[in-house]
């Protein structure tokens, strides 16, 4: 699940190109150069909203840019989507237990790197968390309990990242067991969201931003020449505004508790299920990814969710050029080393705050 984000993208108005003529018949003056201005355009995409940005002097690159992008992201949605009958991941998942199946290589290469991160973070991340039983109900209302135990065993008997086959030499993908399922949600945005930016740049955008979701991703400058703004939610009051940085080329991606979740007895749950217990991941509200890749981003704020707080930020400290900030069910913001963020409206840094180990 996503955040609520708000980016703030600086407009500029179009300049007028004025070619100025001396008196008495003199030679013209060079045409001066269109000013920037960014260029928007959104559309519903992988079941969220996606806002395309291209900031480009030429009116004409940038429709045709951002059309190219949006078509991109639609590719990879039909190519992997959970939902679409014509995908190749329901082509994998309907053949679990029955035989491989050939994919794409760009497909089969995605795969391969989700079972990376899954090794990386000790399998918090998951992409078979599919063929966990739905045993929950994320309806926003109050729960008189949990399942039973053994209801929550049973539920994840057939996930596992470990048990996924793949052979290299036939970019072939087999689940071994009947009722296994893969899903690539958790990392599909970001896939979408930085082909998409790599086919905008090709068209010769220099400069961009697309935010799928809560999954952003920004190049190159705004049109005044300045960094991108881009302003991290706050969970406590959803549609406002915690604390935010400014970047370029770099993803920060955002992922939240409170848009799907159930409560009992006023403790709440959140969609993000642990792989390992079958549990809903608890002890976060909110966890923002920065680091360049915005497909990696995607990917491991869902499993700084499912470790917690501390052993999450363990998880990131480890990684080059990665950072993060979370958000407790307590309140309190805690960074990654070496993270600074701007408070918004607030008498203290947000980097003032580091977990502390487990006792």
């Amino acid at each position: 699940m996503r955040a609520y984000w708000l980016s703030k993208i600086k407009q500029t108005a179009v300049g007028a190109a004025l070619l100025a003529l001396a008196a008495g018949g003199a030679q013209a003056q060079p045409t001066a150069a269109p000013r920037a201005r960014a260029y928007t355009r959104s559309a519903h995409l992988m079941g969220s909203q996606f806002t395309f940005t291209a900031v480009s002097g030429d009116d004409s690159l940038a429709w045709r840019a951002l059309r190219a992008g949006l078509r991109e992201t639609q590719r990879i949605d039909r190519l992997c989507s959970y939902w679409d009958s014509t995908s190749q991941v329901v082509k994998i998942n309907r053949l679990a237990g029955i035989r491989p199946v050939v994919v794409d290589q760009e497909v089969y290469d995605l795969i391969v790197r989700t079972l990376k991160i899954s090794q990386l973070s000790g399998g918090a991340f998951d992409i078979t968390f599919a063929s966990g039983d739905k045993i929950y109900k994320f309806d926003k209302q109050a729960h008189a309990s949990l399942p039973d135990s053994a209801t929550v065993r049973r539920s994840v008997r057939r996930i596992g990242w470990q048990k996924v086959q793949l052979d290299p030499a036939a970019h072939s993908v087999f689940l071994p067991e009947k009722g296994m399922r893969i899903n690539l949600a958790g990392i599909l945005q970001g896939y979408g969201v930085r082909r998409a930016a790599a086919v905008m740049k090709q068209a010769g955008i220099s400069g961009g931003l697309i935010n799928g979701s809560g999954d952003v991703y920004c190049w190159g400058h705004q049109p005044d020449g300045s960094g991108w703004r881009v302003a991290i939610g706050d969970p406590a009051r959803p549609h406002t505004v915690s604390s935010w940085l400014t970047v370029s080329d770099m993803a920060v991606v955002t992922a939240g508790n409170y848009e799907q979740y159930f409560s009992v007895v006023a403790e709440s749950f959140e969609q993000n299920i642990n792989p390992h217990t079958g549990y809903p991941a608890t002890g976060l509200r909110s966890v923002t990814i920065i680091c360049p890749d915005v497909e990696l981003a995607d990917a491991l704020d869902d499993a700084v969710f499912v470790l917690g707080p501390v052993e999450g930020l363990a998880l990131i400290n480890r990684l080059k050029g990665v950072n993060a900030t979370v958000i407790t069910d307590a309140g309190e913001t805690l960074v990654s080393k070496g993270m600074q963020l701007n408070p918004y409206h607030s008498a203290a840094p947000a980097a003032a705050t580091q977990p502390k180990p487990k006792s």
